[in-house]
């Protein structure tokens, strides 16, 4: 049983045993006649997730300004989808469609309050998938969302987990010096000196230590990375790789909401405080703009660091020949691109994420697929991967295209809210509001998509081949879960 063990700052820690026995399962695999069958345990699983990491990371192209060696790295070992998308640009809606591969416009789980489980209280999450197959599943940071104190957390998906304070603990007053803005979650700079008190760092070492241990029955091995979510803290080295006077900053186009229409500005009502609040620290502190972007740069690399750490770790130990590993991200980020910060919305830099399956003797190192996917395909991939039974999921399994990468295969879909959905495919990206209002965007003409062509005659015929991918019908949404 896995031993509790004492941390600087205030933590939880839960270990779970189960009083089923569950068997350890083989995958058999047939050698040629005349040959003896052998026999390989089925493959563990390490499952990582990162929160809020976009696409402006060396992962998805070398010149861009954050470095992420590991991930890039790691990208090597396996299949990496440059194109890969959250079914939702929020937290608690993409977390509970990637752990149960169901759509929020199916469940009506639309917001980081809704109360997901009451909403799928008979679905079984990936974790206990595994677990009814035979697999031990331990885990560390954050997973599931952190809604009120951890109210969301699963327990009935992990024999073991180290549930902790995700934020490491804050400094006396906000690093910002912008009282006004926001909360203290609003806040970014280089803290705290010693590494070893982040949040970050103890899931790392809770990985680490988990490879070290003995393990008798093949392993899920969950690790929440939560940066560069908010507050943007990392500890001083990481903001020295990112000089102010060198900064690469995000490219803007001036009155680039000019051209969005209804449905987008009522979407985005709720969340422009963000950009807002941002334009006035700048009247206080000219500079607030520039440590904002410095301070997500610096936390992105942290988080690549910590994933190297639990990588080093696999290496290792023995378990680093049949072990698959699975990385992901919940949504994008913006950083003023369309006058916009955070997340919430539903184009390109909020909903564009890393997606990566490295699995030793079944996917060629050096993979690289372009064709658009969404994250309900992790749940069934992993499943077929390890050779379990096909769960009756939404989502798709991988598989087909990494045998073969032009294969036919649906376009991505977003949700966020009711009614609000987002089409991509290799060349476009449609948006599809509840009010009927819409936009597309040309990505071999228009990356940062600051032209909105919707309204454009010569794109109708366009529009209505891609609005075959639109849900005809969208779940109520669920009670939101009171903090």
């Amino acid at each position: 049983m896995f031993q509790k063990r004492k941390y600087a700052m205030e933590l939880a820690f839960l270990s779970h045993t189960k009083g089923l026995t569950l068997l350890l399962c083989f995958l058999f695999f047939v050698s040629t006649p005349g040959v003896t069958q052998s026999v390989s345990p089925k493959p563990n699983v390490i499952f990582i997730a990162i929160d809020d990491m976009n696409d402006w990371i060396s992962l998805f192209d070398e010149q861009n300004p954050i470095k992420t060696p590991h991930l890039e790295k790691l990208a090597e070992r396996g299949a990496f989808f440059t194109r890969a998308y959250s079914s939702s640009p929020a937290c608690n809606p993409s977390r509970a469609s990637i752990m149960t591969s169901t759509r929020p416009h199916k469940t009506g789980i639309y917001g980081n309050a809704s109360d997901w489980r009451s909403a799928l209280p008979n679905t079984k999450t990936i974790q206990q998938y595994f677990m009814e197959h035979g697999y031990y599943v331990g885990g560390s940071g954050k997973i599931f969302h952190h809604h009120a104190n951890w109210a969301f957390h699963n327990d009935a998906s992990f024999h073991e987990f180290l549930l902790m304070k995700i934020n490491e603990p804050y400094p006396p007053q906000k690093l910002n010096g912008l009282a006004e803005y926001g909360s203290r979650n609003t806040d970014w700079g280089p803290w705290p000196e010693r590494i070893e008190e982040t949040a970050d760092y103890r899931t790392a070492s809770y990985a680490v230590q988990f490879l070290q241990r003995e393990h008798t029955k093949p392993f899920f091995l969950n690790v929440g990375i939560y940066k560069p979510h908010s507050p943007f803290f990392a500890p001083e080295a990481f903001y020295d790789q990112y000089p102010l006077e060198t900064l690469s900053m995000p490219a803007l186009k001036k009155e680039d909401m000019n051209d969005l229409p209804s449905g987008s500005k009522t979407l985005l009502k709720d969340n422009q405080w963000f950009w807002k609040g941002m334009q006035k620290a700048v009247e206080e502190n000219p500079e607030a703009y520039r440590d904002f972007v410095q301070a997500y740069q610096a936390c992105a690399s942290f988080a690549d660091a910590m994933i190297g750490r639990v990588m080093v770790a696999l290496d290792q130990s023995p378990y680093h020949a049949n072990t698959i590993v699975v990385l992901w991200s919940d949504h994008g980020f913006h950083l003023g691109e369309k006058e916009h910060l955070e997340k919430f919305a539903l184009w390109e830099k909020t909903t564009h994420v890393p997606l990566m399956i490295i699995a030793p003797g079944k996917i060629a190192p050096g993979t690289v697929i372009d064709k658009p996917v969404d994250l309900t395909t992790v749940y069934p991939t992993l499943a077929e991967l390890c050779g379990l039974p096909a769960p009756e999921v939404d989502g798709l399994s991988l598989l087909p295209l990494l045998e073969n990468k032009n294969a036919d295969f649906p376009p991505a879909l977003m949700t966020y809210q009711k009614g609000n959905h987002a089409i991509r495919t290799e060349r476009w990206r449609y948006i599809q509001y509840a009010d009927g209002s819409q936009e597309l965007y040309d990505h071999n003409q228009d990356p940062h998509e600051w032209n909105n062509l919707a309204n454009e005659p010569q794109y109708q015929d366009i529009i209505l081949t891609l609005q075959q991918h639109v849900p005809d019908s969208n779940a109520d949404q669920v009670p939101d879960l009171d903090p």
